[in-house]
């Protein structure tokens, strides 16, 4: 019976045939089939020692080898030998060179052919995950897009052609849902070499993502025109954008907005139905502030704090507050990671009632300021005071119209000790009426007009904002003559 002829496979040509296709460099594949080479004839001889294999790029042949290292003293008997021990191989071996010893590659077994296939099989994967690595390690922020292959504990396994990517669940808004097949476009956030799973991080949350779809939507913005000077997200549900232009004929919010809305309503439905504030940058805080906190109307704001991170009052109307605030606290939040500040909004009413106070401690009107301090009375303690203050004997004016015989009912309070404090009290009305007299004698202690200009300075500036505050506002609202 003929033996079926074998036709001889040229490995060159096989070999160039897989790099074209992988693309992966030639020599990158001869290395990895050395290394599968001389691990099958290691695992067919058993033997523990370091092997190499060598390729003839012109026949396509293999070799394989032994090595020792020569050394004067021995510390891996399984690939060093001494000098003695190497000259019984080689007559003129010397210290630091490395001996090899020719090992056949002839028949090499099944169990060494799935070592070997193992090896280059790890070998390919880690060529083709540096080429990964080294195509995308300069495209992080870049938007790209891709097909929905998979889900994998809550993370989605993008298609992006020639590798995959992965869309972590945390990178993903928890409004969107997607279906197997199903396009999608995220942000690359990252790049790494990990040795399991997709090496391209995906974001459907990171604020670059916004960015770079404006960028693609708008002209103005991808020309340079207009800049975008920074975004924030609350993924899924709003989104603020400061925008400046560098043109004074280039109104930076109208081209974003696009014609009837156009170019922005785009972007929102590539992001589900995201609500998108378009805010004109300005360098004066103040007006900034007024305008990230769109929609909700600004009375007045007023920079408390100057520093790494400035401290911002803002004043709104009653009708305003829950507006200014926003769902969960959702819109003051924005805006102040847009503007790098801390926000405290309050409404008028509690403006009010906090001048009021302040007007009051001004006045000195602190009704607890004439409450009298009984331990001061020779003879009267703790314990006895309270008594006193227990049975209404805690004020001055009450002291002096009581009798002996009222204040002896009060325990700890003998004769003697009442006439005591009768003539405290005496004393203590004297000097309180010479006290009220000097007073008249000089003068009130806030006469009307020093009131009214206490009172001034309190609304003053209140009052003044609100004013400015309207006329900005073309007159939409009336806040000036409302708080006047």
């Amino acid at each position: 019976m003929v033996q079926p002829h074998t036709p001889e496979v040229n490995i060159n040509e096989v070999l160039r045939q897989v790099a074209h296709e992988k693309d992966i460099d030639l020599d990158r594949w001869i290395v990895a089939l050395e290394d599968a080479v001389a691990s099958a004839a290691k695992k067919q001889h058993h033997i523990k020692e370091p092997v190499r294999s060598y390729m003839d790029r012109e026949t396509g042949q293999f070799s394989a080898f032994l090595y020792r290292q020569v050394v004067d003293e021995v510390e891996d008997p399984a690939a060093e030998w001494t000098l003695e021990e190497a000259r019984e191989h080689k007559e003129d071996a010397e210290i630091g060179e490395e001996i090899e010893i020719p090992i056949s590659t002839d028949g090499l077994g099944r169990i060494a052919a799935q070592s070997a296939k193992q090896v280059l099989y790890q070998r390919v994967r880690e060529a083709e995950r540096e080429k990964i690595f080294g195509e995308f390690e300069n495209r992080v922020g870049e938007v790209v897009n891709g097909t929905v292959r998979r889900f994998e504990r809550g993370d989605i396994i993008v298609d992006l052609g020639r590798t995959e990517a992965i869309v972590p669940r945390n990178e993903q808004s928890r409004h969107e849902r997607y279906s197997q097949g199903e396009r999608i476009r995220g942000v690359i956030v990252e790049v790494h070499k990990q040795p399991k799973g997709p090496q391209i991080v995906m974001s459907r949350t990171d604020p670059r993502l916004l960015v770079k779809l404006f960028e693609m939507e708008v002209p103005e913005i991808y020309d340079g025109t207009v800049v975008i000077k920074t975004a924030v997200r609350a993924p899924g549900e709003r989104a603020k954008v400061a925008v400046l232009s560098r043109e004074r004929d280039v109104d930076p919010v109208g081209a974003c907005v696009g014609m009837k809305g156009s170019r922005v309503q785009s972007i929102i439905r590539e992001l589900r139905g995201e609500k998108i504030d378009i805010i004109e940058y300005s360098e004066d805080q103040v007006t900034f502030a007024q305008s990230a906190l769109a929609p909700a109307r600004i009375t007045r704001v007023s920079v408390t704090h100057e520093g790494a991170t400035p401290h911002l009052d803002v004043i709104v109307e009653d009708e305003q507050l829950s507006l200014a605030i926003g769902k969960r606290g959702q819109n003051v939040r924005l805006a102040s990671e847009l503007i790098g500040a801390r926000i405290d909004i309050k409404n008028e009413t509690a403006v009010k009632d906090e001048v009021a106070d302040a007007l009051a401690r001004m006045l000195n009107v602190d009704r607890g300021a004439d409450e009298l301090d009984l331990t001061e009375i020779p003879g009267v303690d703790k314990a006895t005071a309270a008594a006193l203050a227990g049975a209404g004997f805690g004020e001055l004016e009450t002291l002096e119209t009581a009798g002996p015989q009222a204040l002896t009912m009060v325990p700890g309070v003998d004769a003697e000790l009442a006439g005591t404090i009768l003539e405290w009290a005496a004393q203590h009305s004297g000097a309180a009426e010479e006290r009220e007299a000097e007073a008249e004698g000089d003068g009130p202690a806030m006469d009307e007009d020093d009131f009214m200009a206490a009172l001034t300075r309190a609304f003053s500036e209140e009052t003044g904002e609100e004013e400015a505050g309207a006329a900005d506002e073309g007159g939409d609202h009336d806040t000036g003559s409302g708080a006047a």
